[in-house]
């Protein structure tokens, strides 16, 4: 977090959390009631105050208040580099280990980073692909038939990692990973009805 907001938060440790407000889409883009936030400056401030508190729930940390983040599909979405070898979070984090991996039932790919889970975005599945060890596409849709939360017998091999694959339904992501795609005020958090200036 940017030392201002951590003074900001020393200051007005109390202000109400907004809800509904921001979402993350699968594309890895910031919204703010539905439109694309695009300013560079803006998107840069998010994307270094961006964390999760202890019920799963994503959220910006702007100045004192918190926004919490309504997501598409994963906390985090992940890009491949420019020199097609690692793994970057739509925040610009590194990806420097791989926990698990996980395949819906649309063969989107989840992965659970030391950042926290992110889906592979789908213009970057190529990379993921050649990293499989699948000897035809029959494997892949064999794969894709199979109940939720079963071993694909596929791995993942990106040479520092070598995960099993997993199958994990869309819905099922966030009990299974911990994180809350629509977060909700809990009982007693105080709730605001507009952003902060």
């Amino acid at each position: 977090m940017d030392e201002w907001v951590l003074n900001a938060l020393k200051r007005w440790p109390n202000v109400p959390a907004l809800f509904g407000w921001l979402s993350l889409d699968r594309r890895g883009r910031w919204l703010v009631q539905g439109e694309t936030i695009s300013h560079p400056r803006i998107v840069e401030v998010i994307n270094r105050n961006y964390a999760a508190d202890e019920f799963g729930r994503w959220y910006f940390q702007n100045g004192p208040q918190r926004g919490y983040m309504q997501l598409e599909s994963t906390p985090l979405i992940l890009f491949v580099s420019d020199d097609d070898q690692h793994l970057i979070t739509h925040t610009g984090l590194a990806v420097e280990q791989l926990r698990e991996a996980h395949m819906d039932e649309a063969g989107s790919l989840v992965l659970v980073t030391e950042h926290g889970p992110g889906e592979l975005r789908g213009t970057d599945l190529q990379w993921a692909l050649d990293r499989l060890s699948i000897d035809d596409e029959a494997s892949l849709a064999a794969a894709l038939e199979l109940p939720s939360q079963s071993d694909t017998g596929i791995t993942l091999d990106t040479g520092a990692s070598r995960l099993p694959l997993q199958r994990l339904d869309f819905a099922q992501a966030p009990s299974v990973l911990g994180f809350d795609r629509e977060p909700a005020p809990r009982e007693g958090e105080k709730v605001s009805t507009r952003a902060m200036d």
